[in-house]
């Protein structure tokens, strides 16, 4: 008897030891697809920022929504006076304020790019027709020393919109006005790490099921969080209901 439980334990080790063995292979494999971009120059822009000399287009709207700032619901003021809770204090945000923007645009006049089939890692999974980018609202991991913040994809920049080759290959950012900028993070982005507003911070493509709850899990109705929760609780509600329907039938 003691002999077969001493095989059963050395085969539910091994099965552990195994199963370790599989998660560690799988995070080696997403890292992989998604390596981290190191020493980026990143600056700081906001949704309703006017154009100046090194940002010449407002940011009113964005690639993929001509009406951002309504969208968001007003202007994300980037004064930490006028900032509690990496929000504005005059409205609560209809989306994520935990947002940036990368030199690429996977969408053209009509349908999407030549190459974005070819480049953009999840095209195929994330496709939803020719109107639709697959690469908004994507989730990135941004680090600052200890610190790394996540933020969802949404306008394209600074300065170039097809940069493929950085964004999505191996090559660095091209020299720009902002020396060199590869990474443009948003105010709530810029507080939690706690960056000036030209830094440097690496950073990467995550999947949603490697975002961790925080801060950037809690308000916009593009966040897909947000979305989950709502899900969940219709059907926890459905659910509740046709419990409640089977007590009440005699």
């Amino acid at each position: 008897m003691m002999k077969a439980v001493s095989i059963l334990w050395i085969g539910a080790l091994a099965a552990i030891i195994a199963g370790c063995l599989n998660t560690e292979q799988s995070a080696s494999a997403t890292g992989e697809r998604y390596p981290w971009k190191k020493n980026i120059v990143t600056t700081v822009f906001w949704i309703g920022e006017r154009p100046s000399a090194n940002n010449p287009v407002p940011n009113r709207k964005s690639s993929w929504d001509k009406d951002w700032s309504r969208s968001y619901g007003g202007f994300d003021d980037p004064n930490p006076a006028h900032r509690s809770n990496y929000i504005p204090v005059k409205f609560t945000p209809r989306q994520n304020p935990f947002y940036c923007a990368l030199p690429y645009n996977d969408k053209a006049a009509t349908g999407h790019r030549p190459e974005a089939p070819r480049v953009v890692p999840w095209f195929k999974e994330a496709y939803q027709g020719p109107g639709v980018s697959t690469c908004k609202d994507r989730w990135v991991a941004i680090r600052k020393g200890n610190r790394t913040v996540y933020a969802q994809w949404e306008d394209a920049g600074p300065f170039r919109t097809d940069y493929w080759q950085y964004v999505f290959g191996n090559q660095r950012p091209k020299s720009n006005l902002n020396k060199g900028a590869g990474l443009d993070v948003s105010p709530a982005v810029r507080d939690y790490l706690g960056l000036n507003e030209t830094d440097v911070t690496d950073w990467r493509f995550v999947e949603f099921s490697e975002v961790p709850r925080g801060p950037w899990s809690t308000l916009g109705e593009n966040n897909t969080f947000v979305i989950s929760d709502r899900k969940t609780g219709r059907e926890l509600a459905k659910a509740s209901n046709r419990a409640e329907d089977r007590a009440i039938t005699p």
